[in-house]
């Protein structure tokens, strides 16, 4: 029922929010009063919370309730007949006008002769790759392949550590609740910052290099390794925990024999898809200080020096390609 309200009273707010500012507001100018625009939004949410209550007490299906599973009704209508299905359309044709808006989408300069004749040039040079600079290519791509792997391997004993600390159906009780709580929050607070903003902090931390991209990495992958092990945890059968319990042992004892046997397969397989994802990102980080291979790139790029950015981009397909075929095949060998 909460999570109905909450989704409706957002998705009215900011249907609301959307035709104010369409009809009301001429320029981004009316909108830098912080203290103004957080009564508008406290506002909002109240007219929001109002209308998806009323709608709750009048028993009208909203696409909240279909989402949440509440208050169903009897109603068999189509979803075009419905008045979830109209919100659905309405929410959906907002956000798109808004994104429209906000991103100044125009086909007027996709199209326009002059930005396409400068891509032209741009795209000969890339498939014209100047072969030179492969040797030290492939040097930086070495570099970021050992700077992914030594992100996950450092990342993988204190996610397994926290999985289990960030596990609702491991803390439990008035102390370890709060505990996971905490836990969860700063473990969300890491993953929402990407990695390309950590690399630049510990590329002013301790220098633009290689170690700056990997602690990047590292802290990153921990934050998501803990998640996705977390939800592995959560998901394992009662049973063999009940059993474990019913011996008299401790939660150390209970985590061990009973929890880890049944996710240390799918714990493999996430770790193994990690370090893939972590190469990818070092190509991209390494363009902020984070060294290896992205560093080399934006520095042609930067020159436009688009025969020498190719040879990079040949290089970088063919190992990104190369060790996703390979994690692919570990982790089907793994299920």
């Amino acid at each position: 029922m909460l999570r109905r309200t909450v989704f409706d009273s957002l998705s009215f707010a900011f249907l609301f929010c959307s035709l104010t500012v369409a009809l009301f507001v001429t320029n981004e100018e009316q909108l830098l009063n912080l203290g103004m625009d957080l009564v508008f939004v406290v506002l909002f949410l109240a007219v929001g919370a109002g209308v998806a209550t009323l709608l709750r007490k009048i028993q009208v299906q909203t696409l909240g309730g279909v989402l949440f599973g509440a208050h169903q009704t009897s109603d068999t209508n189509s979803w075009y007949r419905s008045f979830w299905g109209w919100q659905l359309v309405v929410l959906l044709v907002v956000s798109m006008a808004v994104a429209f808006v906000k991103t100044d989408f125009s086909l007027i300069e996709l199209l326009d002769q002059n930005g396409f004749a400068g891509a032209v040039r741009l795209f000969k040079g890339l498939f014209n790759p100047n072969w030179e600079v492969l040797p030290r290519a492939v040097l930086n791509i070495i570099e970021t392949v050992f700077m992914a792997f030594l992100a996950t391997m450092i990342a993988i004993p204190f996610a397994f550590v926290l999985s289990f600390a960030c596990a609702k159906n491991i803390m439990r009780g008035p102390v370890a609740y709060p505990v996971y709580l905490v836990l969860r929050t700063v473990l969300n607070v890491t993953r929402s910052i990407e990695a390309l903003i950590w690399a630049i902090i510990f590329s002013v931390w301790v220098g633009i290099g290689p170690f700056a991209g990997m602690l990047a990495l590292m802290i990153h992958s921990v934050a998501s390794l803990a998640k996705q092990y977390s939800e592995m945890v959560e998901a394992v059968e009662d049973g063999p925990i009940e059993a474990i319990e019913s011996t008299g042992a401790g939660k150390v004892q209970t985590v061990w024999y009973a929890i880890v046997p049944q996710v240390v397969l799918p714990y493999i397989s996430f770790t193994v898809y990690r370090w893939d994802i972590n190469v990818r990102m070092a190509t991209v980080i390494g363009m902020v200080g984070g060294g290896g291979i992205g560093t080399m790139l934006i520095q042609y790029q930067g020159q436009a020096m688009w025969r020498e950015v190719g040879c990079i981009i040949v290089v970088i397909a063919i190992v990104v390609w190369a060790l996703d075929l390979a994690s692919a095949h570990i982790r089907e060998a793994l299920k």
